[in-house]
């Protein structure tokens, strides 16, 4: 019975949270939330501390994000939060209405036409960020294109446009980025893989070929740019953007739902969410991570 159990004295509980707030790999908050806070209790303090170093970690003031596909789907979700915590985004889209997209966000932010598949236009687009914002905090690579069909049917230029679009574009636009941030000092790389990376989807060959291919691309990035840059990806189920509720309507969407634990699709913004994390100071210690969020689709 936990009636009968001994209960430690508040003045012990109190100097549990003090040492451990004093002694975070946070410490550089720890002066400044005593000095400005000497007359609280050593809980109160606790308290202060963690919410300041949340605060902080979350507040992307000053800092620009590269976000590709970013005129639709998880890319604007993605560029919405980003904003909405302070932070100035270039958007980058093959979508010729990128640049209202981007207005529509607010001043100071840039929307970029281009196609990824060129190598020149990513490096001019990447330039043309840099001597706008004169620097380059993140890159959020979520542009991406599925081509289904059954193995034996699929053409020569169907796998090459998968592989273009969701693997070469993703390793050039993270190496056009990456030379400016390594040139700060500092920076961080989230992309967008799948849940078609972990597992095997029938008639998604390609698709699953190319994203296997960016997560094993992240850690290799991950390890030669530390410790400079954090790259990670995120591996979502099917996410109901405009084109996913198109592509899962009906029967077999509803079937699809049956398939996942949690009996859902994955919200743009859920996604968003993660990325926001992943960009973030407070998941500094994490890189060459694939982060799978499908409902549990892949663990059965």
């Amino acid at each position: 019975r936990t009636s009968s159990l001994p209960r430690p004295s508040a003045r012990i509980n109190e100097r549990i949270v003090y040492e451990a707030a004093r002694s975070s790999v946070v410490a550089p908050l720890w002066k400044r939330c005593v000095t400005n806070h000497q007359s609280t209790s050593a809980t109160a303090t606790g308290v202060i501390f963690m919410s300041e170093f949340w605060n902080k970690a979350f507040d992307l003031n000053g800092r620009c994000a590269v976000i590709t596909g970013g005129a639709a789907g998880i890319g604007f979700a993605c560029a919405s939060l980003l904003v909405a915590r302070g932070a100035r985004v270039a958007l980058l889209d093959r979508d010729q209405a990128v640049a209202e997209v981007a207005a529509g966000l607010g001043s100071g932010h840039l929307g970029i036409a281009v196609d990824l598949r060129r190598v020149d236009q990513v490096n001019s687009a990447i330039d043309t960020v840099f001597e706008h914002f004169k620097r380059i905090d993140y890159l959020v690579n979520s542009a991406g294109v599925a081509v289904l069909d059954k193995a034996v049917d699929v053409s020569e230029e169907a796998w090459d446009t998968t592989l273009e679009i969701n693997l070469k574009a993703s390793f050039f636009v993270a190496q056009a980025c990456a030379r400016h941030m390594l040139g700060q000092g500092s920076g961080r790389i989230v992309n967008l893989a799948s849940q078609a990376a972990v597992i095997g989807l029938d008639r998604h060959v390609a698709y699953c070929a190319s994203k296997a291919a960016v997560v094993g691309m992240t850690k290799v990035l991950a390890m030669e740019w530390a410790p400079h840059i954090n790259v990670n990806a995120i591996s979502p189920t099917i996410v109901e953007t405009a084109l996913g509720k198109k592509a899962w309507a009906g029967e077999v969407g509803e079937r699809a739902k049956t398939q996942i634990p949690a009996g859902r699709f994955a919200q743009p913004e859920e996604i968003a969410g993660l990325a926001l994390y992943l960009l973030s100071d407070a998941a500094s210690m994490i890189t060459g991570e694939n982060v799978v969020i499908d409902g549990g689709y892949s663990i059965q």
